[in-house]
């Protein structure tokens, strides 16, 4: 049975859902990627086979963590150039019918030809900071569909665990080279001179 079925005929009420608003859009399963990437919005909205996964608002620690890590690496200098960083929500392609909002991607100087305005569809490093609603989504889902999409390398900060995770592509998988806690500093292995002290990043981020 169609969800449209449960919709009241009659006009929305005062602290009812808009539901006229439900009406003007395709129903779960019959998005295309055109209505998707028309969206404009400042939440997290991804996109699956025609289903959208609208993410929940993040808090303020993950922001900080997102600001400074998208900072470091816009400020990296590799052979005397910069790459570029770009903070979510920015869309990534992982393949035809499957997209992504992740966190922070960055593109190396050697990729440059890669930038696109609107949405890209390949990165140099991704890094998700793990939200307390569903980890499972960032340490399982995200990594298989960045190893799909072929990202060399991917970061799972995770600020609940105070660790950071560093994970290469490797024959189309991901091996977990890495795991920096307390103490210690994660250092990427695609993108010379950035590494991360952990305890630095997280008491910047919680202060």
């Amino acid at each position: 049975m169609s969800s449209r079925a449960i919709i009241p005929s009659k006009p929305s009420q005062r602290g009812e859902p808009v539901w006229e608003l439900v009406e003007l859009f395709p129903e779960q399963g019959s998005w295309s990627e055109a209505a998707y990437l028309k969206l404009t919005t400042n939440r997290l909205v991804e996109f699956n086979d025609g289903c959208l996964e609208v993410l929940p608002m993040p808090d303020a620690v993950h922001q900080m963590i997102v600001l400074l890590l998208c900072s470091a690496l816009s400020e990296l200098s590799i052979s005397g150039k910069r790459g570029r960083a770009l903070p979510a929500p920015f869309r990534l392609r992982i393949r035809e019918g499957r997209w992504r909002e992740p966190d922070v991607l960055y593109l190396a100087p050697r990729s440059e030809a890669r930038f696109r305005k609107d949405w890209w569809d390949y990165a140099d490093l991704v890094v998700e900071v793990v939200s307390a609603d569903d980890p499972e989504r960032d340490y399982v889902e995200k990594r298989k569909d960045y190893a799909a999409a072929g990202v060399p390398e991917y970061w799972i900060v995770d600020p609940l665990a105070s660790r950071i995770s560093v994970l290469v592509l490797e024959q189309g998988a991901y091996r977990e080279i890495q795991v920096a806690t307390l103490g210690q500093t994660a250092i990427s292995v695609t993108v010379p001179g950035f590494d991360v002290d952990v305890s630095e990043l997280l008491e910047r981020a919680r202060a």
